[in-house]
Order: C-alpha cells, then sequence, then structure tokens
C-alpha cells in the first residue's frame, strides 16, 4: 500500500526512511498515471517490508515536482539514505521496475 506525501512531511518521512524508498510523483487526470498505478500498488504488495511506497499528488506538490526537477508524470524517484538513486519516468514497464528495485536494494 502507498503513502502520500505532501510538502510537510515529505523530508521528514525520507530522512527517518531506514530502507529503500519509492516515490511516484503523479496526478489524478493522466491516464499514464492510471496505467501504471496498479502495477505500482502491486509491486508495495509484493516488497512489504523491504521497500516503502509513496505517492506525490503533482498538481497540489508543485514546489517538489520543481524541487526534484520533475518533467514527466508520472515520475518514480528511488531513495536511499535520502538521496535519489535512480529514476523511472513514463510509462516503465513492471520487469523494468522490479529490476531497478533489486538493483537499488
Amino acid at each position: 500500500m502507498t503513502t502520500l506525501l505532501v510538502n510537510n512531511n515529505f523530508t521528514a518521512t525520507l530522512i527517518k526512511a531506514k530502507r529503500l524508498s519509492l516515490v511516484q510523483f503523479k496526478t489524478e487526470w493522466s491516464g499514464s498515471c492510471q496505467i501504471i498505478q496498479p502495477v505500482y500498488e502491486e509491486l508495495s504488495r509484493y516488497y512489504r517490508g523491504q521497500v516503502d511506497f509513496f505517492c506525490v499528488d503533482a498538481d497540489h506538490e508543485k514546489g517538489l515536482y520543481s524541487l526534484y526537477g520533475i518533467k514527466e508524470i508520472p515520475t518514480i524517484l528511488f531513495f536511499k539514505n535520502n538521496e535519489v538513486v535512480d529514476f523511472a519516468a513514463g510509462l516503465v514497464p513492471k520487469n523494468k521496475l522490479i529490476a531497478k528495485i533489486e538493483n537499488a536494494l
């Protein structure tokens, strides 16, 4: 299951994270986001206990969107030790997301 992050809990949540954290920047109106959301949710269940999964609504959190230079929705940032270690932008196939997660673990 994913947790919604907003500007005032974004940094604190990721600083406290003890494991790999994925943060998906998305919007409600984007068809690409709607397509990838079930895959993201499935991966959050599969990697429960190993990886934390979060979402940021890019329409409501424009500051975070800009801070990380997001250019395409959806974009998934991979955080480890409070640093971005990888990312996936656009409609990335499930097998590529799994490979990125495994590589980051």
